[in-house]
């Protein structure tokens, strides 16, 4: 949850908010409902003995939908609560988002919650004499809506304990961390500095992580104010309230400095309590770290999950050791730089992953020698520009022998 931020973040919340399909199952039921009705009523539809019975009958039908559905409702709540309780716990907090984002177990709680509400506004809409004509066509979709509700809780129920897993849960962090590698610059772009002085800094108007950059908003600002502007935290890191945040520098042809108003920068600055996938880069690190570390902790000692996790970033790692650190450049059509933000480095990658396992594996050889490994892999096609930082954690054999 962001508690400023760009409007593309915001967006992007919403869209991946927990509670978005499930209201738009409800009100696609609601609507539903009293348009079958009153089309049944109106149109007077000839489907007289679908389900025979009366009012009296169908009103009982209906209240029985209705009274199961809470409780299926209930009872897929209370299952998602446990399995993000013991996931939070026996993996890391921070994998909870893969399971709120998770479209099978919004769709199975909207389902319900759908299949809830119609039942009650067909309810609403039966006639209260019993000679009167039945929205049976509407009852006979309740029904189909509880055999549809049955149906996807099997399937939730495979669904869920499968999730659970812990290769599950790495697989997903690694292939979300993938697509944002993907998403980063080409790595034969050229590289650019802000060259023009300072002439105004803008600090943090919150403390929070900051979770996004709208690059294209701040190069509007750029062109419009003739002025180049530097990004100084990287995606994930935490910023202290009035904190530098941005750089305003003066473009090299410029007359004269113009002052870019503070709040407009703030509106492409996403400032929040947690960190996100996206422009963060490291918290896909950072999460598959925390599983590995956990893992080899005393109170759980699971080897194979730290080696699970350790693989799932060796990938990671060595796909970003062939490109260059990512910096995020938007420039005019001359050429002329008006954004620049770095990504997250290479070394800082490393010490997320090697460094901080490595303390916790001096007791599981097998740990140790995975790490090496990896290490010594990277090595063998990494960048001149992330050797160093490399042979730094090789072990010390290799390294005297280099």
């Amino acid at each position: 949850m962001s508690r400023t931020g760009t409007a593309s973040a915001r967006l992007t919340e919403v869209r991946d908010g927990f509670w978005l399909l499930p209201a738009v199952f409800a009100v696609g039921a609601v609507a539903s409902a009293i348009g079958l009705s009153a089309l049944e009523f109106r149109l007077n539809l000839p489907f007289g003995g679908i389900l025979p019975g009366g009012p009296a009958g169908a009103r009982s039908l209906l209240s029985s939908i209705i009274t199961a559905m809470i409780s299926f409702t209930a009872l897929v709540f209370s299952i998602t609560i446990v399995a993000l309780q013991l996931t939070s716990s026996q993996y890391s907090p921070r994998v909870l988002r893969t399971f709120l984002q998770d479209r099978i177990i919004q769709a199975t709680l909207g389902t319900f919650v759908a299949t809830f509400l119609f039942a009650m506004v067909v309810l609403a809409a039966l006639p209260a004499e019993e000679d009167e004509g039945l929205p049976e066509l509407s009852l006979a979709v309740s029904m189909a809506l509880v055999l549809a509700s049955s149906g996807i809780f099997i399937y939730y129920l495979h669904h869920i304990t499968t999730v659970m897993r812990v290769s599950q849960i790495i697989a997903s962090i690694g292939a979300q961390t993938r697509r944002s590698i993907e998403r980063l610059p080409p790595p034969d772009e050229p590289q650019a500095a802000v060259l023009g002085e300072v002439t105004q800094t803008v600090p943090a108007v919150e403390p929070g992580m900051l979770s996004h950059v709208d690059l294209a908003l701040l190069a509007r600002l750029a062109r419009q104010y003739d002025c180049a502007i530097t990004v100084l935290p990287v995606p994930g890191d935490f910023v202290v309230e009035g904190a530098p945040l941005v750089r305003v520098h003066r473009a090299t042809d410029s007359p004269a400095a113009r002052s870019v108003p503070a709040d407009r920068i703030n509106q492409g600055m996403t400032i929040g309590v947690e960190r996100t996938p996206g422009q963060d880069l490291g918290f896909g690190f950072r999460q598959l770290a925390d599983i590995a570390e956990r893992a080899l902790s005393p109170g759980i000692n699971d080897v194979t999950t730290a080696v699970r996790a350790l693989q799932e970033t060796h990938d990671l790692l060595r796909r970003l050791a062939i490109r260059p650190d990512p910096t995020h450049v938007v420039r005019d059509r001359d050429g002329t730089v008006r954004v620049r933000m770095n990504g997250i480095a290479y070394d800082t990658l490393l010490a997320m992953v090697i460094d901080d396992v490595r303390l916790l594996s001096g007791q599981q050889p097998r740990v140790a020698r995975l790490l090496d490994e990896i290490v010594g892999d990277l090595a063998t096609i990494a960048l001149p520009a992330h050797l160093t930082a490399i042979v730094r954690r090789l072990p010390s054999s290799a390294g005297d022998s280099d």
